[in-house]
Order: structure tokens, then sequence, then C-alpha cells
């Protein structure tokens, strides 16, 4: 037998036994182990005084027959994981993906299995034998999708593994030690994190420095990071703290350009203002000023070797200067148009440069004399960079490619395509084996130079990035975006590659299952997926559209799914077989918008082909059309006694259908722009409708009137939602915000932030306590909106405990706030919304102190006392 499966099927056997045994036994033996402090589980077990205490306190939760067997047995489960190599060995290496695999088939859906696999990572907080297959464990458990969401998992010990997308939400984390292990995409949000010990912590995502920067760049010794930026000036930034060490003001115009002199004494920075100047690192103030360019310098490089500066400008010339004298050296201005970019050569002999005209040249610094013309991109060469070993040169383009050239021989070695926009910056790593790439279209891709692949990818940029560049020793990335953000990103940590479901475009539709346990969402990437509420695990995809998902609607029985698509179609599926029931094929344009009607027989459709049709569930035949005189339909609504359709269209009305008679009733007039969402109250006396005007109207629906208008959004309000109670309003925009609005007073009640891109859809849980939202960013968020004020007050206990002195005003601030309690992403996104840090310490590997981006993403961090009133004095 193959040694992977005799492991697996091995561990299997010993996990297995576990089903045999009373649920409650496991937490009352570690309730005893807690009380007690007895530090080894097996001692426990073996010893006879202690079953006394097991009975006894199972006797008060109930009778368990035959005690003793089940004690045996599970002393019996404990001796043999104690001695497995799942308490030896790191189950997250490669050597063990299969045996790992094949144990998650058979164990997803053993809930008692689980019991045991949580019960061995409580276990870490008490008996240090266990360390290794609680971590296991956990890894497991996070690869279940187990909800893991508020529980206690105080003091635990996790070591060497990955818990990459874990959700944590409102955990207590407390005393927890982790070492070597991957947080990216955790989400810590509302989590308990007093004294915690996280150490050698790996995450692709560091903290991020505020300002819209055009350009970044390491110091040699990697401590420093140097930003250019829009508002004229330069700061100078500590990679471990994230502090400001400097902001070098001189520049009259937006900086384009920073470099930091072979010694890292002196930065360097080129100008919209036409000059470069020369700046003291150490003293943060301007050492020289030079200039000679009559137009914008767009890029500044000094030589490895030290002596010479060269600086690229739109006045179509490329000057060099000689650092000693800070006098021009030379100048190159041969029938080239504007230069975007300049590269020295690792031997300093070779300067690389690209332009406006497509074309590259490697110039030969001695000589004077131009040595190749490198022809291969259609358009502007917005970024070149040679390989640590001087034999590769890259470039990167507007025309969305970039290319590898043999700089011996000018030939195009690769071509790497994947970008959907101008890509604006490329970088070699330190090693010379990744090449990095900032791009309009947002992201940053790592490229492996060998292969020619594409390694991996950093999403999280809202706006074009701008610059990316590798720290001397290859670790991190730092990017440079027109979001107002600088990243640092951790290369080893993103070079990962979890699969995670997910859609891979933007999501314009979601519906809640009537029972509340399922989430539909519908994307552009053409699917229809089904999601499990509780874990977000996806529990079936539809992939028979052509085009994208526009609208998707359960049926009132839960037994049936609609979807509207940009292919001109409407499916019906049968969610207990999986099987497409219909298919119509009437409407001759996009679907935009589908409704099933209250009793559930009659299906709404509206499309840009101007009409609304009604579609007969049980024959799947068109019962009829309904004409809306030229305009287009972006959302229908059934009110709930199913006898009126609302319609949301682009000639800025809200049309009123009667059902039975098929004819228009009235039309609301207000919107000065499209009608995108409509949606009735519960009562069925008010209908909003939210509009490109950025506003949303609530009208009486007896009589037409508006009464009254929801302001505060400053995009296209895309979609809108009743609470189940009618109270509260939810609306999504294209301003990247939710918001939810008091239906009595008209005014805002909260907003919710979070997505990095336009929401599309947003929908209420059928008993009101969640909110899910859907957006272009391709996530799918669930919002926790339940009363905040318990938490607000076990924080404050906390607090108390620790004799933290605190404003209750400050807090509230931070902790009473909806949070996303599931994320839906193929894309790891890090959340510490509301989580209470006090004492501890939080460091990745290169000891870069991470409550940064903790406090970044929300969190509240708090000190002891004695820091507290050292601070103060």
């Amino acid at each position: 037998m193959n040694q992977n499966v005799e492991y697996e099927e091995n561990l299997y056997t010993i996990l297995a036994q576990i089903n045999d045994i009373d649920d409650q036994i496991l937490s009352a033996i570690f309730e005893i182990l807690k009380k007690e402090k007895i530090q080894e589980c097996e001692g426990l077990l073996t010893k006879n005084e202690n079953h006394n205490q097991l009975e006894f306190q199972m006797d008060k939760l109930k009778e368990v027959k035959a005690y003793y067997n089940n004690i045996k047995q599970i002393k019996n489960v404990i001796s043999q994981i104690k001695d497995h190599d799942f308490n030896k060995n790191n189950y997250n290496s490669e050597i063990y993906i299969e045996i790992k695999r094949k144990l998650i088939q058979k164990i997803s859906q053993e809930q008692k299995i689980i019991e045991l696999l949580i019960f061995l990572v409580q276990l870490t907080a008490i008996d240090n034998q266990f360390v290794q297959c609680g971590s296991n464990s956990l890894h497991i458990l996070n690869q279940i999708k187990v909800d893991l969401t508020k529980k206690c998992f105080e003091n635990i010990k996790i070591l060497n593994t990955s818990l990459i997308g874990a959700n944590f939400a409102r955990c207590n984390l407390s005393g927890s030690e982790f070492e070597n292990v991957d947080i990216s995409g955790v989400n810590l949000n509302e989590t308990q994190l007093i004294n915690c010990k996280w150490k050698n912590l790996r995450i692709n995502e560091l903290h991020k420095f505020e300002g819209l920067s055009k350009s970044v760049c390491f110091s040699h010794d990697g401590a420093i990071l140097a930003t250019g930026s829009s508002d004229d000036s330069i700061c100078l930034w500590d990679v471990k703290t994230g502090q400001q060490k400097f902001k070098l003001k001189g520049h009259t115009s937006y900086v384009e350009s920073v470099c930091f002199f072979p010694d890292d004494s002196t930065l360097a920075s080129g100008s919209n203002d036409k000059s470069i100047r020369l700046w003291d690192v150490k003293t943060g103030q301007q050492k020289f000023k030079l200039d000679g360019h009559y137009h914008t310098i767009n890029q500044i490089c000094f030589s490895p070797d030290g002596t010479t500066l060269a600086s690229g400008s739109d006045d179509q010339s490329i000057n060099l200067w000689d650092v000693k004298t800070r006098k021009k050296k030379s100048k190159i201005q041969d029938n080239i148009n504007s230069v975007s970019t300049v590269c020295f050569s690792p031997d300093s002999f070779t300067l690389a440069f690209g332009s406006s005209d497509h074309f590259i040249r490697l110039w030969d610094v001695k000589t004077g004399q131009q040595k190749f013309i490198l022809d291969g991109h259609t358009s502007y060469v917005k970024s070149v960079c040679f390989s640590p070993d001087g034999s590769t040169l890259a470039s990167g383009s507007d025309d969305k490619s970039i290319c590898l050239w043999d700089v011996k021989t000018g030939q195009q070695k690769f071509k790497f395509d994947g970008h959907t926009s101008f890509v604006q910056s490329v970088c070699f790593s330190p090693d010379g084996t990744l090449l990095a790439s900032g791009s309009k279209d947002k992201s940053i891709f790592l490229w492996n130079v060998k292969t020619g692949q594409q390694d991996s990818n950093f999403l999280g940029h809202t706006c074009s990035v701008n610059s990316v560049n590798f720290s001397p020793n290859g670790t991190i990335l730092a990017s440079s975006s027109d979001d107002k953000s600088i990243r640092l990103w951790d290369v080893k940590a993103g070079k990962q590659k979890p699969t995670f479901d997910g859609h891979t475009s933007a999501i314009s539709s979601l519906c809640f299952s009537p029972n509340g346990t399922i989430i539909a969402s519908g994307s552009d990437d053409k699917s229809i997926r089904l999601w499990d509420v509780k874990t977000g695990q996806q529990k079936c995809i539809f992939n028979d559209h052509t085009s994208a998902v526009w609208s998707v609607c359960f049926s009132p029985d839960g037994a049936t799914l609609a979807s509207g698509s940009r292919d001109k179609s409407i499916c019906l599926w049968d969610l207990k077989t999986g099987q497409q029931k219909f298919k119509f094929d009437s409407h001759t344009s996009y679907i935009r918008s589908v409704c099933f009607s209250p009793d559930g027989t009659i299906l709404a459709s509206g499309s840009d082909d101007k009409s609304i049709r009604l579609w007969d569930i049980k024959t799947g035949q068109q019962k009829s059309k309904l004409d809306c005189h030229n305009t287009t339909i972006n959302s229908v609504c059934f009110s709930p006694d199913g006898t009126t359709l609302a319609a949301g269209s682009v000639d800025n009305s809200v049309q009123l259908w009667d059902v039975n008679t098929e004819t228009q009733k009235s039309k609301l007039i207000g919107h000065k722009h499209f009608v995108e969402t409509v949606c009735f109250s519960p009562d069925g006396t008010t209908l909003a409708s939210g509009s490109d005007d950025y506003s949303i109207f609530l009208w009486d629906v007896k009589n037409g009137q508006l009464k009254s208008q929801l302001n505060g959004h400053t995009s296209y309000v895309r979609s809108i939602c009743f609470s189940p109670d009618g109270t509260t309003l939810a609306s999504g925009s294209d301003d990247k915000s939710i918001r939810l609005w008091d239906i009595k007073t008209g005014q805002q009640k909260s907003k919710l932030d979070g997505h990095i891109n336009n929401v599309r859809s947003v929908c209420y849980s059928p008993d009101g306590n969640t909110l899910a939202s859907g957006s272009w960013d391709n996530s799918i968020r669930l919002w926790d909106l339940q009363k905040m004020k318990s938490k607000v007050k076990s924080s404050e206990d906390l607090l108390a405990q620790q004799k933290i002195p605190f404003q209750g005003n400050s807090l509230s601030k931070n902790v009473n706030s909806h949070i996303p309690i599931l994320l839906i992403s193929k894309q790891t996104i890090f959340q510490a919304q509301g989580a209470l840090i006090l004492d501890g310490q939080f460091l990745n590997y290169q000891g870069i102190d991470l409550r940064i981006l903790f406090k970044q993403r929300g969190s509240s961090i708090w000190e002891s006392q004695i820091e507290f009133q050292q601070k103060l004095n």
C-alpha cells in the first residue's frame, strides 16, 4: 500500500474512534484541565482520582452510558494522536497535500471529528505536547471552512502552519502564541487579542503609507522608503515602524522620480518643476539643485558606481550629470521623443531609456554611442529595468505588455501579456528570478523570469499603480498608486497560491434564500454561485450563461432560482437537482432584472429591449409583454400583495403596472437621471427608488407622491433593499459605500465601508440581522447588523480588568460599528476592524511591527497601565 494512503487511513481511523463517544465529554475534560491547571491531558485521563471529577462534571450535564469506556477510548485516541505523524510534522507542507485532501474529503461532514479537532486546538493552551497536532487541526478546520467565529481560543499555541483566509471574527484569541504562521487574508474583526505573542508571521500585505505618490524607492540598506508625491514633497519612511522620518520640501510641482545614491547618504529627486534636487538623507535638508531641463523630468537614476546621475525628460533629452561636480557631463538628444524612463546597467557602462516613440535605446555611456534600438512595443514605453546580472532588460508599455530583451544581442526573449491596461512600472527582484509590474489596471503582477509565467499577484490598490520597487533583500515589494496609498507587500507570503472559491469578475446581484442559509450571486464572469451563509463555502455553481449575469432571484418557496443575463436569456434552476428547468429567450437585448411574484407563480423581467415580460413559472411560457414606451428597464419589483409591479427606467421615471390588467397605473417623476433600482417596503405602502442622480426617493404608493428624499451618496445608487421589519433601507453605490437609512426620519443611520470598488448589490437576510453586499471588487461581504451595546460593554469590562483608563466615547466609536462577519473572495484580504489589542507583540519574520497594519484596518490598540502612565509622564 502507498505510504501516503497508509498515513491518511491510519489518521482517519484514529480520529473516527471519537464517533462512539458522548458529545459533551471533550468539553468537560477541557474545563477540568483549565480549572485544575493540569498541564498534561494524558495524565488527567490516566489517574483514577481524576475520573471522579469528570464523572461529577458529566453528571451535572446528563447521564452518560458506558462512562468509563468513553474515558478509556478518549485516552486511547489522545495517546495515538500524540505519537502519530500528525503531531510531529507540518501538514501544510507539500508532501502532505494528497494525504490532507483525502482526509478532508472523509471528515468534512463528520461533526464529532470536527469537534475533536477543535478540542485539539484548544488543548495547545494547556498541554505543550500537542502543539503540532493542534496547529495541524486548526489548518485543516480552516481548509474545511468550519465556522470558527465567536469561538474561545484563549492561550492557544499555533506553530508552523498556514491559516490563509481563516475567519476568526469575534473570537477570543487573548494570550495566544503564533510562531511562523501565515495569516494572509485572515478575518480578525472584533477579535480579542490581549497579551498575544505572534512572531515570525507571514502575511502578504504589510502596512501602508498615505499619500499620492508617483515614485517609490528603497534605500540600499532597506531601512528607508522614499516616496515622491503630487503635493510637491518627498517623504522618507521608516520601513519597520511605518513612521515618517522626514518630509522634504523644495520642489514647486509634483515629484515624478526619487533615487538613492549607492551609499544612501543622498537622495535625488526629479520633478515637474523641471529641476533635480539632491537631499541629505540624515538631516532632510536640500544640498543642491540641478537645472538644465526645460520640461518635466520623468525619471532619474544614479549609476551603480556613484559617478553619474541620469535624468530623462519630456524635453526629449537625457542629461548625464557628474555627481562630484554637479555639472552636466553630456546630453543625449538624438531624434528621440519624450523620455519617460532611464536605467543604468549594473556595471554602469550602459544606459537604457524608453520614450513615447515606442522604442527603447541602449546607450554606451563611455563612448556616447547608441548600441541598439529595441523595437517591439506598439505604444509609449513607460518603464525599463536591468536584471541584477545585466544580461536582460525588462520594459513595460502603454500597449499593456512587458518585454524581456537580451542585452547582448538586442533580441526580444519574452513577451508577458496579462495586464488589461498600461504597464506603468517594472522592477527585477535582487536575485533576478522575479519581475514585478504595476499597471493602470490597479494590479501588481509577479512574473517568473525563467518561465515567463505569472507567479502571483497583489490586489488591493483601487486606482492606477504608478511605481513598484523591491527591497534590497527581495522580501518586500513597495507600490504607489493614484489611490493615495503606498503599500508594502510580503513577497514570500504573496507567492503562496491558496485556492479560494470566488468570482473572477464583478458581482452584479445577490439574493438570500427564503430560509436565510444560502446566498446566490450573479457575476460578470458569466456564473451563478450558491454560498453557505455561515462558512462562505461554495455549494453550487451554474455556468450555462454565455455573458454577464446581472440579476438573480429565489422563488418564495426556495426551490427555484431565476437568473437574467447580458446574453438576453433568463434561466430557471431547480435547486434540488442543480438542473436547468427552463430557459426563456424572447427578449431581444440584455436582461437587467428578474423578480418573482410573492406567490411564486409569475416571474417578471426587465430588459434593454424596452419591455417587461411576465412568465408563467409552471409552464415556462411567456404570459405577456408590457410595452415600456421606448425606454430601457433597469429594475423590476413586485409589491408584497403581488398586484403591482414597479419598474425603474432610463427615462428617469418609475413605472407602476397593474399585474392583473397588465396596464400602467402611474408614472412617478422626480429623479434627474436614470433610475437604477426599485424596492417596495414590506407593508407595501412605500416604494424606494435609487438613481444615477445620487439620490434615493421614497414614494407613497397610494397617491404617488414623494414622501422624502435621501441624500448622502456621492455617486450612482445601484441597489436598495428594505429590512424585513421595514424600518431601515440599505443602499449600495458606485461611491463604494453602503448606507443604512432610518425610514421614519429619513436620516442616515450608518455607513459601511470596506469595498474597494462600486457596490452593485445589497440584500437583507430574512431575519434582518445580516446584510449582504456585492461589488465590482469581485467580493461578497456579509455584515452583522445586530445591536452592538453588549459588545461595547464587554470590551469596556476587559479594559477595566486590565486597569486601562479609557473614554467611553472613543471605545464606542471603534467597537460600535457594523462589521463584515464573512468575506467571500478569491483574493486574500486581511481584516481587523474593531479588534481589541492590548500589549503583546505582532511581528512578521522581518521584524516589522504588524500593529501598524492592524490599526490601519480599524483595530483598537491599548497600552498597559504602566506604559500608559509612562507616556503621560
